[in-house]
């Protein structure tokens, strides 16, 4: 991401929905979800800046870590504030916005050196402006391979582990979404599309949202053999 605007989260045009709180299906995460949902509420405090406790969550791909940090900053958004997200494969520099509420930088583990010493840039810069920080990665902060003084802060404040989704929780989060777009998933779909494929949620929404454009192209039902078709097309096994 090159400037501010391009920082700023982009709203969502057509049938994907913003990942909100109300959309997250909690499962295990419920502690993570309501601490989240508070720290979403707090108002900023006026005046003079106070240094916040960030926020890293880690957990496995597909635990909702990207999820939660999405919503907390579109709830922000809604209320006129302003909130700059950097990826570990974003371009530098990494500035901070004035008027930026919240700070988000996700895939930790993924942050070479470069950006390794552009995130502790910014860290530093928004804990002594009295921004809030959160972090995303797949690692604890321990485990984070990283240099120490940033991997450090990143482990102060607020450090909650997501796990994946059980397999119950996870039909019931495609049959919510399937139901939000008015797709209908047979048992038979769903436990081809269990079965057969990556069982994280973000690699299964992208494949329900792929499904979905590919039936309306072609006035189908999803069905099984629909499904093959596409993968086929795609030069994907089934």
């Amino acid at each position: 991401m090159r400037n501010d605007v391009m920082q700023q989260i982009p709203l969502a045009i057509g049938p994907e929905a913003l990942p909100t709180f109300d959309s997250f299906l909690p499962g295990p995460n419920g502690l993570a979800l309501e601490h989240l949902r508070a720290l979403a509420l707090a108002e900023p405090a006026p005046g003079v800046a106070v240094p916040v406790a960030p926020v890293y969550l880690w957990g496995p791909a597909g635990s909702g870590k990207t999820h939660l940090l999405r919503a907390w900053a579109h709830r922000l958004q809604q209320r006129g504030q302003r909130v700059g997200w950097f990826d570990a494969g974003d371009v530098r520099p990494w500035l901070l916005v004035p008027d930026w509420t919240l700070v988000v930088i996700d895939r930790c583990e993924q942050l070479d050196e470069a950006a390794q010493h552009a995130a502790f840039t910014l860290f530093v810069e928004a804990t002594v402006q009295g921004v809030q920080i959160a972090a995303a990665g797949r690692l604890p902060p321990v485990d984070l391979p990283l240099r120490d003084d940033l991997r450090t802060r990143l482990g102060w404040g607020h450090v909650l582990a997501l796990q994946p989704l059980s397999e119950a929780e996870t039909r019931a989060a495609l049959r919510r979404e399937a139901d939000r777009r008015g797709i209908f998933l047979s048992d038979e779909v769903m436990d081809h599309l269990l079965t057969r494929f990556e069982r994280d949620m973000a690699s299964l929404m992208r494949l329900l949202d792929r499904l979905d454009h590919f039936s309306l192209a072609r006035s189908r039902a999803i069905t099984v053999p629909l499904l093959r078709t596409m993968l086929a097309e795609d030069g994907v096994g089934s």
